[in-house]
């Protein structure tokens, strides 16, 4: 038996034990509490959709400020945990398999989800919070055909990390919501307008914290092809990432270190930018060679716990742009 037709199996088992279960109804992932000056008071909703998921806990308060009251969003991957590297258990492909909504972000960050997505008996709805914005190539400036074709394919799924492009997460979730619940349009739309004022207000305070920073100090070496929508949006260059890739779970070689080091102390870059998790043993290498320092616990793919620096969505972009400038001045 193959491993899909097994996942399949898999899959239909548990949709079936869960349907004959007592509640009916997945276990669901605590989310942080949403920014209540967005989330106007409404009725719960009685006919609205029993199970919205969203895969990223970004995601899930997103979607959250734009449901308001009227319904929950649950998280599908834990706090803490990066997305490229996530692989679901049998219990999140139950979750999967009985949402009524399921929310991704899009743009190929969620690979593990196409197994489960084939299902037959599997979502009603899937939205794209990220369709319709435009994809950037990190790597369509690298010189050589080898560079080109390596990277031909491979897209930047990072467009959160502009608070612009989540206008149109805001957008494409409150269209999402009113289709599977079309009684509580008026809600969306007046959640999503208020969340899209307060997208704005936070795109104008980065770009206020970012001007201390003279041109020349903008430069940025993270971990990972990650903030590169960040550094387009405020004036920022990504000198290089550590891993050659927009996700994790590729290894520089020798020569691409040899690169990275030669290129730091070449632009003068500051500092090493790593997402929470990272294991810092390369970055550390590099900046023993280069003088520079590394700079942790940047919360660019998760939520941290309620009352943590990044427990909303606005809160994790704050707290990476202060981190960011204080290591840059």
């Amino acid at each position: 038996m193959t491993r899909v037709r097994m996942l399949s199996c898999l899959v239909a088992l548990l949709a079936a034990i869960a349907l004959w279960g007592c509640s009916g109804a997945p276990t669901q992932t605590s989310i942080p509490t949403p920014d209540t000056q967005s989330v106007p008071t409404t009725e719960s909703s009685t006919n609205g959709p029993k199970n919205v998921l969203a895969v990223e806990s970004f995601l899930a308060d997103i979607a959250q400020n734009v449901a308001g009251d009227r319904l929950k969003v649950a998280s599908l991957i834990p706090l803490g945990t990066d997305p490229h590297a996530f692989e679901p258990t049998p219990i999140d492909v139950a979750k999967v398999t009985n949402s009524d909504l399921l929310i991704v972000n899009g743009a190929g960050l969620e690979e593990f989800l196409e197994p489960m997505l084939k299902n037959p008996g599997g979502i009603r709805l899937v939205a794209e919070a990220s369709a319709g914005l435009d994809g950037r190539n990190p790597h369509e400036d690298e010189e050589g055909e080898h560079a080109q074709e390596e990277h031909a394919h491979e897209g930047d799924p990072h467009f959160w990390l502009d608070p612009t492009n989540v206008v149109k997460y805001a957008e494409n979730i409150r269209d999402a919501l009113i289709k599977v619940d079309p009684e509580g349009s008026s809600v969306y739309a007046a959640n999503a307008q208020s969340y899209t004022a307060r997208l704005r207000e936070l795109d104008g305070w980065i770009a206020e914290q970012v001007k201390v920073l003279p041109q020349e100090q903008r430069l940025l070496v993270t971990n990972h092809e990650s903030l590169g929508y960040f550094a387009d949006r405020y004036g920022f260059k990504v000198v290089g990432t550590v891993v050659p890739s927009v996700g994790t779970g590729a290894s520089p070689s020798a020569q691409q270190m040899a690169q990275l080091i030669e290129h730091i102390k070449k632009t003068g870059a500051r500092a090493i930018f790593l997402e929470t998790g990272t294991n810092p043993q390369l970055a550390e290498r590099i900046a023993q060679e280069t003088g520079i320092k590394v700079v942790t616990q940047l919360d660019t793919h998760s939520l941290t716990p309620h009352g943590g620096e990044s427990s909303t969505y606005l809160d994790m972009m704050r707290h990476n742009t202060r981190a960011i400038v204080e290591a840059l001045r």
